[in-house]
């Protein structure tokens, strides 16, 4: 067996999705910088995005079991683009409890991958950080002469660490022209424990996922439409003041493509409405205090893509985005201080992106390529009146602030342009080299822009961060404008099948950054803050590398390793930025001897000391940890066998916010400390394909 083969069946160790196909994997445009497909797994998974956890430059804010929060290159959340079966999506939430991830089931998920930094101008805009898009699988169809196509499979998992448990289940019919299936799935956990055996608070969840597609092709034209429907029962938020008690979910997904003489088209038109309510669910976390938010995303695609003379290729583009809020928090009979109005923290809330774009890829010679293109959005916001409580004196900064409030001209308009230009060089078989610079422009998200509460209780619902404090919005924040400058340098062997190392060095400087400043200090010692422009700088490097270690009767072995290390600061003064992810390593040895895949992961983070003083970010110690994996695969069946944190490792997550369960419990004495993530979990899958 040749060492790319090998290097391919290693790979597919990590698809441990009992849904998940290895030869589905997405192929990138080759003049993506920094670009890197990934195969997914779900043993021992939470959510979608832990699946892109082991990808250069990606890190994760911990956000509840199954909605964590991506990180690239120390730019989270709404600074990523992140696309769902090609859907732009908006949490609809004031903690960001429903992002664009958690809509899609580990084992729906049949590729992803990831674009940091110099994200060519099709790929997306309004983003700063880079782009994220995951797929399900696309429709199957018979060959020719084949009849009626019918498949299917079934999975299931089980987690020791919180007693979780998933099943999967997945049928396709389909002639040559047209074909229907059905992916469903189901996970739920309870609360975790930490390397110290004690019970995480309020970490318990559980998620329902269903999806139709139908499929009908035509020569070389396709047209897919997906529906489905998602329920989240509940999930808790070890780091947050309120859990999630209800998040039912519908939605439709209409793709065309078709290839003409003059090139190629691409039409998606989209649709999602998000029911989402916030509580108190468990003794764990307990309180009385409804917050129900209702959002509507809905918007379409039209890419084209058109050959050139001279090996060029045009693609030009117009995308539309509609948004839509209310968040509403119920009056609560009885209270003194929770009535007796309806609380309007998001009065229809409106976000409308109307985008253009037009890029070329150039190839100039065999060794040199070439991408520039040039995007503008339009982004317009605005919100309607809102009110308090109305409680009387115990809401006297609320009504004072709401008053304020409904004065102002609340229309904000934002014309932001992006640039990417980007070049590859590959000198020779062995080597590969790519650079460039992009502008990238985000404009502030409802929340930011219109969140107006001043008391502490209407403060503290505000925020994605995990950090305790209160937050207020701005609603004269101005967009982010992001100047990056990238470069990667690929080394291989000739064959590119022994060796390979990968660096990507990169430096951005960001106008007019979205942060936070501190405004006072609350009774208890957390802080008050307002969104806020300044200027900041986040500069680091991402090393990747493989190499083909042995073969023969044993199987053939592989190494393979991912280092991050990323610094963000404030222009002004050289303050730490929030949540930056420190120094950390993985490395994985894997084995691959006839059914058998095995691998061992080492995992170390050193210690974080740059924190954000205003925000009380707590520092977190340095941490070492020991995954192991295995995978018997012969003809339709899988077993999947793995164990996480095989020492039973104590340690506070970087990212992971403080235990606000935990501290309100202790009756919210002194400040929260960080939160810790879980302890050994054996973790077993199972899955056959009929």
């Amino acid at each position: 067996m040749q060492l790319r083969k090998k290097y391919l069946v290693l790979a597919a160790v990590l698809a441990l999705s009992p849904l998940a196909r290895a030869e589905d994997e997405v192929k990138l445009p080759e003049i993506t910088v920094t670009a890197s497909p990934v195969i997914v797994r779900s043993v021992g998974t939470r959510d979608s995005a832990s699946l892109l956890a082991d990808m250069p430059g990606i890190s994760l804010y911990t956000n509840g079991g199954a909605s964590s929060l991506p990180v690239i290159h120390g730019m989270n959340d709404d600074r990523v683009k992140v696309l769902v079966d090609g859907m732009s999506i908006t949490s609809a939430c004031a903690n960001h409890m429903n992002p664009p991830l958690s809509y899609i089931s580990p084992s729906n998920v049949i590729s992803a991958y990831m674009m940091a930094g110099l994200t060519p101008v099709s790929m997306g805009g309004d983003s700063i950080a880079g782009t994220i898009s995951v797929a399900s699988p696309a429709p199957v169809y018979a060959v020719d002469g084949e009849g009626m196509r019918k498949e299917g499979s079934l999975g299931a998992g089980y987690r020791s660490n919180g007693d979780g448990s998933s099943i999967s289940a997945a049928a396709s019919i389909a002639n040559d022209k047209v074909s229907l299936g059905y992916a469903g799935s189901q996970d739920k956990s309870g609360s975790y424990k930490d390397g110290h055996g004690n019970l995480v608070r309020d970490t318990l969840y559980e998620t329902r996922n269903h999806q139709l597609t139908l499929g009908v092709r035509n020569g070389a034209d396709t047209l897919v439409i997906k529906a489905g429907k998602q329920s989240i029962p509940y999930q808790g938020f070890v780091n947050q003041y309120m859990d999630m008690v209800g998040n039912d979910t519908d939605y439709l997904n209409a793709d065309f493509q078709g290839g003409y003489n003059w090139g190629k088209l691409d039409a998606r038109i989209y649709w999602q409405d998000t029911k989402h309510e916030m509580g108190f669910f468990t003794s764990e976390k307990p309180g009385t205090m409804p917050m129900n938010t209702h959002g509507r995303d809905r918007g379409y695609d039209l890419h084209a893509e058109l050959p050139l003379l001279q090996q060029n290729t045009l693609r030009i583009g117009n995308e539309y985005h509609s948004f839509r809020l209310d968040d509403q928090w119920p009056a609560v009979a009885g209270s003194t201080m929770m009535g007796p109005n309806t609380y309007l923290n998001i009065n229809d809330g409106k976000r409308d992106r109307f985008s253009l774009f037009a890029e070329v890829e150039s190839t100039l010679d065999a060794q040199w390529t070439t991408l520039v293109g040039v995007r503008n959005d339009r982004v317009k916001t605005d919100t309607g009146t809102v009110q308090s409580y109305g409680c009387g004196m115990m809401c006297s900064a609320d009504t004072t602030a709401a008053a304020a409030f409904n004065a102002l001209d609340r229309a904000r308009s934002d014309s932001n342009i992006d640039l990417t230009a980007t070049a590859r060089y590959v000198p020779d078989s062995a080597s590969s080299y790519e650079f460039g610079f992009s502008r990238k422009t985000r404009s502030p998200n409802l929340y930011e822009r219109y969140s107006w509460g001043a008391g502490q209780m209407a403060m503290d619902m505000i925020g994605w961060f995990g950090d305790g404090n209160g937050y207020v919005g701005n609603p004269d924040l101005k967009p982010e404008v992001a100047n990056t400058l990238s470069a990667t340098a690929k080394l291989n062997d000739v064959a590119n099948e022994a060796w390979a190392i990968t660096a990507t060095p990169y430096y951005t400087e960001v106008k007019n950054y979205i942060g936070a400043n501190q405004i006072g200090t609350f009774a208890n010692g957390t802080s008050k803050l307002q969104f806020a422009n300044f200027d900041a700088r986040i500069y680091g490097v991402d090393l990747s590398g493989r190499s083909a270690l042995w073969d023969n009767n044993t199987g053939a072995g592989i190494i393979e390793g991912v280092l991050g290390w990323t610094r963000g600061k404030r222009q002004d003064d050289g303050a730490s930025l929030y949540h930056i992810m420190p120094l950390n390593v993985r490395i994985s040895v894997e084995q691959a001897v006839h059914d058998w895949t095995n691998s061992v992961e080492l995992q170390m983070v050193a210690r974080k000391t740059h924190v954000d003083v205003s925000r009380n970010e707590p520092a977190t110690a340095g941490y070492s940890l020991v995954n192991l994996h295995s995978v018997y695969e012969m003809k339709n069946v899988r077993i999947d066998l793995g164990v996480t944190n095989l020492f039973d490792r104590y340690y506070a997550l970087p990212l992971g916010g403080v235990n606000i369960a935990e501290w309100k419990a202790g009756g919210n004495v002194g400040l929260p400390i960080a939160v810790a993530d879980a302890g050994r979990s054996i973790n077993v899958g199972a899955s056959i394909k009929f």
